[in-house]
């Protein structure tokens, strides 16, 4: 049976994945893309272990959404899928979750450090550091593993949808990141940022200790771009293309 998602998720969620290595956030299959139908209750991600030059729009995987089945494709989802599912089911305003083994990102994560907020590259995009999860307990790596990653990402942010939008983005503890965001094109773009900013972070601390920017100019980055204030950019010129 044939489940039909809103016109055009299919192809970008194929997109996205197929540009993770374009943009150098992958090592051979390391990385996934997901986006959602919320109206369909299902959610389009790329099957495992499948290389990106080898990634079809027919090997999409789509799962239902309240409970992980697969309702559509011959091939197993991402390892990665319920951490997706969890995220999706915490915050209603997420269309699309990526995740990556970024180098800088993900030696945030090994490191269990937040990455800090430590001039306007970072604030365009995050309203604060990218934060950092607790370590997994015995127990929920022992069981459900991939959904009880997703949770303790839930926990860091207490559930809170709005802060979920404004920092689009965790580091899961001696993992990696997971970014998310309005589409599965947003997600990834987020993806992007979030391993530029880890690189910046890096490069800047191994100068000298640092101290953050004023709060009012990193506030000002963020609120130029996001927000009933926002005036960056060109929608009208963005929509025709």
């Amino acid at each position: 049976m044939t489940t039909v998602v809103r016109q055009g998720l299919r192809r970008e969620v194929l997109e996205a994945n197929l540009a993770i290595p374009q943009v150098g956030l992958a090592t051979l299959t390391w990385g996934n893309v997901s986006g959602i139908d919320r109206e369909a209750g299902v959610f389009v991600i790329k099957p495992s272990g499948v290389p990106y030059e080898a990634l079809t729009i027919d090997d999409l995987v789509t799962v239902r959404l309240s409970d992980g089945a697969v309702v559509e494709g011959d091939l197993r989802p991402s390892t990665d899928t319920e951490t997706h599912r969890c995220l999706y089911l915490a915050f209603p305003s997420i269309g699309g979750v990526t995740h990556t083994h970024s180098t800088h990102a993900v030696a945030f994560a090994q490191a269990r450090r937040e990455i800090p907020v430590l001039g306007t590259t970072h604030a365009d995009t995050f309203n604060g550091p990218v934060p950092v999860t607790r370590d997994l307990t015995e127990q929920e790596c022992a069981k459900d593993y991939e959904y009880n990653t997703g949770h303790v990402i839930v926990d860091l942010l207490d559930g809170d949808d709005q802060r979920a939008v404004e920092v689009p983005a965790a580091l899961v503890a001696g993992h990696g990141p997971f970014t998310w965001g309005a589409t599965a094109r947003k997600s990834l773009e987020h993806a992007i940022i979030c391993e530029a900013v880890a690189d910046i972070a890096l490069h800047t601390m191994s100068l000298s200790p640092t101290t953050p920017p004023p709060p009012h100019l990193l506030n000002r980055h963020y609120t130029r771009k996001h927000g009933p204030y926002a005036y960056y950019g060109n929608p009208a010129a963005t929509a025709m293309r």
